[in-house]
Formats: C-alpha cells, structure tokens, sequence
C-alpha cells in the first residue's frame, strides 16, 4: 500500500514519524531513487508491500492504482518474497523482470533487494527497482550486434585471427585453410611469427609497433606467409589494434591475394606483349573504326595511337582493308600497304573475330622481301658457285659463278642430275654417292670444305672445296640441298708451293726440321715400323772459319754443296735434312748392322771432306757425327732421337771433331742425371737446401781476418752434399745462376750485416759473380735493393769477378762495373793468371782488388819461377793501387813466402776452412 511514510520491516518501532522520508542508512550501496527507480519494502511477517512514490510512474504511469501497483509488484518481487525468508539478514538479492504496462509494452525492472533484521534473523526485505527496459534493449543490441559480427569474422572468406603478446587466440575457419590446418588446436597457442615468413618479418613487426592506440590499424601491406606444410603464399594483411577479453591484442584480416597477383601478372605479360611485339596490332569495331593501335603498329605505319584511334583503319594503312574478306580468304593474306609517307608496304595480315570488332596482326616484310631480293642479286654476282639440288637429285638453280666453274650454260644446267658432274677425290677416287649432295639428303648431315677435282665436260680440270647443306635444316623433311663450291685450282697450287716450302730448308731444298721430325715419327709408328731406326746428327767442322772469314755467300755454296754431296751419299729410301746453321741429319731404315752405319758415317764424311772449290778457292771441311738407332720396341719419340742424337755429336766434338759417336746407355745416364740435377738446383731454391759458407781472409801482416768470402753449398736430400764444381757451371748454363745470385747475394749481406752489429767489428763480404749474372740488366738493382734491405755498408761489400768473364767483352763489363762502383761497393778480379787479361787491359776497368790464382801459390815455396810471377804480379797491382789477395795458401811457408812478397791478403785452408757462419763466428769471438 501507499502511505505518506515507507514502513520498514523491523523499524517500525524506531520512533520513525508516519510519512517522514527515509534516510540512506538502512538502504546501504543499494542505491537511491531517481526518474527510473523507487523503493520499496516487504515484511515477511506481515506478509505486506510498502513502496514510496515514484513506482507508479515506473510501472506504468499515474492512471494506475494503488492495488495495481501493489499487484504489479507483488508478482515482480515474488521470487524474492518466497525464496528469501530463510536468509540471514543484510544478504543481497537481485532479479530481472518483464511486465507489460498499460500501454501494451513489455518493460523490464531489476530488483535488487537485501534482508533486513537483527540477531533473531530477517525480518523482510529492502529493495530499489530500477526500469532497464533501455540498458537491456542496448545489451541485446549489442549481443545481437556481437553475435552478427562473430557471424561475418568466422564465414567471412578473408582469414582472421587474434594474437595476443604474439601467441595466437582465435582464427576463423577460412585461416584454418588458409595455413593448411585441419582445427584450431592446430593454430592456437601458436606464435603468430610461426606463419609469416622470413622476407616479411621486420616489415610486420614495424607495422605492429607503430598501432599506440586502441582502433588503431594498419595500411594494407603485402606479406608472405607460411602454410604448416611449409609452402608460401601471398596476402594482403590489415592489423588493427584490438582487445582480447580486456586484454591488449592484434586482429589480423588477411585476404590471399595470390590469384590476383598471378592474374595481374598475366595481364601484364599480355599488355607487355602487344606494347612489345615487332607485329602490328590492330583491334577494329564492326564497322572498321580503330579502338586499338600498339606501338609497333605506331612504327609500321607511321601513325600515333592518339591520332589512329577513332579512325577507319582503311584509311590508316593505305589500302582497302576489310577484316571479314581477310577471314574468307583463310585468315591469312599477303598484301600491300602504305606508310604514312607514302612509301610501300610489305605485309602480311591475320584477322580473327571478336565479339564487337576484328583483331588485325599486321606482319612487316617489306625488309625480308628486300632482303630476298638483295640475296638473289648477290648470289647471282658471287663469285662462289652455289647450286639448289632438289628432293629428287636434279639441279633447280645455279648462280652464273657455278655455270662458270663447271664449264656448262645456265639452261643445260638446270634439271641435270647432279650424280652426271664427274667429282673425283684427292686421291684420284670418286666420292661416295658421286655427290656430297646424295650424302646430305639421306643423312641431313653437312659436310664441310671438301676438296674435290672436277672434270669438266670440255676434259680439262678444276679443283673446288665444296660445302653441302640442307636448305631448310629446320625442316629435314624438304630434303633440298644447297651445294656452294669455289674454285681453288691456282690457290691450290700456291698451297702445295708454300706446303713444300714450310717444311723444307730454302737454301738447300732438303727437308727442314718439321720435316725430319714428322718423317721419323711416322717411321717409329705403325705396324710396318722397320726392325731399326738409324739417325746421323752432322755437324760441319771448319764450317764457322769459312763463313766469317770469306762471307754468308761462300758459307751458303758450301752449305749447298755439302748438302748435295749427303743426298747423294744415301740411299733411295733415306731422308737428308738440314736442321739450321751448319747441321744436317740423315734418317734412315735399310741398314740393320752396326758395321753397316760405321760404314754409312765414314761414306758421308769421306764425302764431306772432298775438297770444295768456290770462286777459284779450294777449301776443306770435316763432320762430326752423332749417331742413335732406335729398336722397333724402342719408345723414344722423334724429338727424344734427335736430342739423342744431338748428344753424341757433341760428344763427338768433345772427343776431338772428325769422328762418329754411337749413343749408349752410359751417355744418356750423364745426360738424363745432368737433366735431373738441373730440376732438383730448381727445387732446392725452394726447399731451402741451399746454404752458405764463409772462408776467412786473412791480412797477411796483422793476422787478423778482414773478410770472409761467401761460398755456396748444396746438401741434396737424396745424394748428400753437392761439389759446387758440379752444380755451378749447371746453373751458369741455365737461368738458374742469377735466381742462385741473388739468394746469395740477399742471405750473405743480412747475415755479415746483423754480425757486424752484433761483434762491433769492421768485416768485408766477398761475393762472387758469374759472367751470366753480368748480362743481367737487374744486377744493379738487385745489389742496390739487398743493400738497403739488410742494411750492409756497401764499402763493406766486394763482389768478384773471374777474368775470363771480364774478358769476355770487356766494353759490356765495363759499363755494369761502373754502375756498381757507383753503389760504393768494391770489385775484384778473382782466378786472375787463368785467362789471357793484361794488367794493362785490366787499368781500363774500375777494379780495387786482384786475387791470384792457386795455381800460382801452390809451388810458391818450393819454386823460384813460381815465386817470381807471384812477385811480379804483386808488384804490378801495386803500382796501379790494387790490393792483392793470394788464394789457396796451405802451409805456413806459403803464407811466409807471401808476406816476404808483400802480398796483402790471403785466404786458404791453412788460415781457415769454409765453414758455417756460427761456427766461423763463433771460433772467432
């Protein structure tokens, strides 16, 4: 019921007034009335409703009356009068309800309600209703908005998914196939970088960290992503910064866009393609009109696509064009149209049928028709024959050159089989088929420069190098044949001419070293080789003092004759050549015994040594002869024979010139050690093998050792320590001396230049120089460089020279001895009393030091003569200011013969051995 005052259950004995309002206290965080709410009450003893104002206008509005009001509530609250009575006081009830008010509308309240009482229990209840008929119509919009959105996210065809702190919270079913998954279980809890892909990585996460705020989203982006198989695949990807459950997250929408970029793709290589084809393409209307004009069709016809769209494609290319006549004909026809300038067209045109107009693909041969032109002219004015033989043999066509080098007209020609021309080999054979052509046409093979004799049908002959082809080698099938062939009769002649020439000597007309060499290998192969191979390597003696005393003219008739008179000296089946200067071999394989070649040697040089008469003067040869056969199981090559036989020549002459030698096993021994001696100098560069020895060089008067001369040793792995008597006259022979040189050169002056330092004492370094070291235009530099490299004095340095090598041209020694002795070292003429110097020669050149030859030293205490020259010499170098060191000194006589001379310094095994630079050091500290 309604009253001025709301009784409350258990207060009504509070001394409350009637009708006075009440106060919060008993409604606690209920909440208070307002537009949409009242108070009510209920008292679980009385069974009775009490209400303040304001609930009639919340259940319907002032017409209602007091016991529809207290109906209305009664049934609104009835859950909570009857399911409450037992609940101890101040516990908090709350309940939605509908009810339909007068006007007809369903309106909802919630009731939220406490008990209230004392000790005793409750004794009702306290309540507010409040209209939520909005709140909840909201909420069902909003849930009916979020069932929809969840409705579009998992049918929408774009995959969707959650990801929250990076770990996957939620896809959709179209991300399901999108990654290849069969459930959710699959994806969820996943990372979501499990998915993208290692290109795309950085740009997504920069993208991620650029969303600050709640909305927030991304452009969309193109991302590469991975399936669970692995695979790749293309999206276009919007992030949008979202929550999840209240908490930060990133919603992901991704559309595939694979298809699409394949599609554009293609559209691309389609437009590509009509902007890049040489071909004109043209699309036309139903009446002719242009819609369509690429650039190539801008190049053939000379018109832009601005100015020929919208124009009738007639008057665009010159001539009457009409797409459906192009059809009937088949498509594809050849016609003429014109540039825009007025010059004429080639073309040939394709047409098909679109669903409003024609596609037209106008093809431009003008130049291959100008070309087809061209090419007849040229081949009609080639001087080469070209002939087109068909399918069935017969000549089609020949130019006028293969008229002209075949000796027949053009019409008698045309229609001949081609198997009637008479076609012989190099060896005087017919070929297979009597024509190349024959073989060309079954095999479609192309056979290549053949050279082949003509018989022409005048009876006289020509020789032709003839090419055969297919004419279509695209097409086998067509079996023509282009046959082209050119007359080589005089070039043929001038070939055999030169051929004879390149391999045989100009001056004598015997056969040259190509020739020698290419005749013995044929004859040391093959199955018909003969039982044995004999080589005579001759060598003319004398031959040198005629040729530079009477002139090249006298030695060229000697060299003819001498060559006349070994040609006539052997047999039909022999072969003579001259292998250069004054060296003629002879090769042959009809003598078998060994008396048989001595005899065959002494016949030749008994030849040679005739007396020859040249401009009335009578002169006189002799021949050294090198002898080597070669058993038919030998396995020597032509050029091991002729080294071979070269050897023994030179041995030969060694043994005194105007003798035969045979060559043994026991020479080629020397030979083959001297070959490996020589290749194991080259590696002991390199594997350090080589090292140095110093011998002291006394001063005579004090005793004390002044310098030490470098000595190079060799320790071979193999063979032990090498004489340098063995091993320096081999590397003087090859390049290896200067290599050795300036090793020697770079080891001794760092190791004198770091003992000097070390001991505190004043020593020259003495080095020898060989005479191939002095035609070394890098000595001055290399001596120069290994000075200031390592820091030696250059006065402390003496390089030595033997006197044959200063004699050997003494202008030439000259001038690289100055450039020296502009470095500041000193230089000496070592072994001096062996060769053929003077002291004066000796004055002209910048020397500072004279060492005289053991051989002089050796007897020097025992006898006067050699004590003499020793004397005579000392005195003579003295007075041109030239220290004299002796070498060789043994005894102590020697040396006090020496010091009675005045000799300056001396060196020998009796002031000191050669020895390592420690233990020399060493002892000497």
């Amino acid at each position: 019921m309604e009253a001025d005052a709301l009784a409350v259950p258990g207060a009504g004995n509070s001394g409350r007034p009637a009708g006075a309002p009440l106060g919060n206290e008993p409604l606690g965080d209920l909440g208070l009335a307002g537009d949409h709410a009242a108070i009510w009450s209920y008292d679980f003893e009385a069974e009775t409703l009490s209400w303040l104002p304001g609930l009639e206008n919340l259940l319907g509005g002032g017409a209602l009356t007091e016991a529809e009001i207290e109906s209305r509530l009664a049934d609104l609250v009835a859950p909570l009068t009857a399911g409450t009575r037992t609940s101890p006081p101040w516990r908090e009830f709350e309940l939605e309800q509908s009810f339909r008010n007068p006007a007809g509308e369903i309106r909802w309240v919630r009731l939220r309600a406490r008990t209230i009482g004392d000790d005793n229990g409750s004794s009702g209840l306290l309540g507010i209703a409040t209209d939520v008929t909005d709140v909840r119509e909201n909420r069902q919009a909003l849930e009916d908005l979020t069932d929809r959105y969840r409705l579009l996210v998992e049918l929408s065809p774009d995959a969707v998914c959650v990801h929250e702190a990076g770990v996957v919270t939620y896809v959709n079913r179209a991300a399901l196939t999108a990654l290849g998954a069969s459930s959710t279980a699959e994806l969820i809890g996943r990372p979501i970088m499990d998915f993208v892909a290692d290109e795309s990585l950085p740009a997504l996460l920069d993208r991620i960290a650029s969303l600050h705020r709640q909305g927030a989203s991304t452009v969309p982006a193109d991302t590469v992503m991975l399936r669970l198989d692995g695979t790749k695949y293309l999206v276009q990807s919007i992030s949008v910064r979202t929550t999840w459950e209240g908490r930060p997250a990133f919603q992901v929408i991704m559309r595939d866009i694979s298809a699409q970029k394949a599609a554009e793709a293609t559209l691309r290589y389609q437009a590509a393609l009509i902007s890049h084809v040489s071909d004109a393409i043209i699309a036309t209307n139903g009446s002719g009109v242009v819609t369509s004009w690429n650039p190539a069709a801008e190049n053939v016809y000379g018109w832009t696509a601005g100015e020929a769209i919208g124009g009738t494609v007639s008057e665009l290319v010159g001539a009457a064009l009409d797409p459906e006549t192009v059809l009937r004909r088949g498509g594809v026809m050849q016609t003429t149209h014109r540039h825009r300038n007025g010059s004429t067209l080639a073309i040939r045109i394709s047409a098909a049928e679109m669903n409003d107009g024609f596609v037209l693909v106008c093809a431009d041969e003008t130049a291959r028709r100008r070309a087809e032109q061209h090419y007849s002219t040229v081949v009609a004015s080639l001087d080469e024959g070209v002939v087109v033989i068909g399918p069935g043999g017969l000549i089609e066509s020949a130019n006028p050159a293969a008229c002209r080098i075949i000796g027949v007209g053009h019409d008698d020609l045309i229609g001949v089989p081609c198997v009637t021309l008479e076609l012989y080999d190099e060896q005087g054979r017919i070929p297979p088929a009597r024509m190349p052509s024959v073989v060309t046409r079954r095999t479609g093979a192309t056979l290549t420069g053949l050279v082949l004799r003509l018989r022409r049908p005048a009876g006289d002959d020509v020789w032709i190098s003839l090419t055969s082809r297919l004419l279509t080698p695209e097409d086998p099938s067509a079996q023509a044949v282009v046959a082209s062939f050119t007359d080589i009769t005089e070039r043929r002649a001038i070939g055999e001419r030169l051929a004879h020439e390149a391999t045989h000597d100009p001056l004598t007309e015997l056969a040259n070293r190509t020739l020698v060499l290419d005749s013995l290998a044929e004859a040391l192969s093959g199955a018909g080789r003969a039982e044995l191979t004999t080589l005579l390597f001759i060598d003319l003696d004398k031959f040198k003092v005629i040729n530079d005393s009477l002139g090249h003219s006298v030695g060229d008739k000697v060299l003819r004759i001498a060559g006349e008179r070994l040609r006539r000296g052997i047999g039909e089946n022999d072969l003579v050549g001259r292998l250069g200067g004054d060296e003629f071999v002879v090769v042959t394989a009809e003598i078998t015994e060994p008396d048989e070649i001595k005899a065959l040697a002494e016949h030749l040089r008994e030849a040679l040594t005739e007396p020859i008469t040249v401009n009335g003067r009578q002169l006189h040869i002799d021949a050294s002869i090198g002898i080597v056969t070669a058993a038919n199981d030998d396995t020597r090559t032509a050029e091991d024979l002729l080294r071979d036989a070269d050897v023994a020549m030179y041995q030969a002459k060694t043994l005194g010139r105007a003798r035969y030698e045979f060559f043994d096993v026991e020479l080629r021994e020397r030979m083959q050690r001297r070959l490996r001696m020589e290749q194991d100098l080259r590696d002991a560069l390199q594997n350090e093998e080589l090292w140095t020895a110093y011998q002291p060089v006394v001063d005579i008067e004090s005793g004390e050792m002044v310098a030490v001369e470098a000595l190079l040793r060799w320790k071979h792995p193999a063979h032990g320590t090498i004489s340098p008597a063995e091993f320096i006259p081999l590397a003087e022979e090859s390049d290896l001396i200067n290599l050795i040189g300036k090793y020697v050169l770079r080891t001794t002056t760092r190791e004198i230049a770091r003992r000097r330092e070390q001991l505190g004492i004043d020593l020259n370094l003495k080095v020898n120089l060989s005479a191939r070291q002095l035609d070394d235009p890098h000595l001055v530099a290399g001596v120069q460089d290994a000075l200031k490299t390592t820091g030696l004095p250059p006065h402390a340095l003496t390089l030595e020279v033997t006197e044959s090598a200063l004699m050997r041209d003494q202008a030439a020694a000259a001038e690289v001895l100055t450039s020296l002795r502009d470095l500041g070292v000193s230089l000496a003429i070592d072994d001096f009393g062996t060769g053929y110097s003077s002291l004066a020669q000796l004055q002209r050149l910048p020397l500072d030091t004279l060492k005289i030859d053991r051989t002089f030293v050796t007897g020097i205490a025992e006898s006067r003569d050699a004590a003499a020259i020793v004397k005579s010499i000392i005195a003579m170098a003295h007075a041109v200011d030239l220290i004299v060191v002796a070498e060789g000194v043994e005894d102590e006589e020697q040396l006090t013969v020496l010091r009675e001379l005045h000799c300056d310094q001396a060196q020998g095994f009796h002031l000191g051995r050669p020895a390592p630079p420690d233990e020399l050091f060493g002892a000497a500290g």
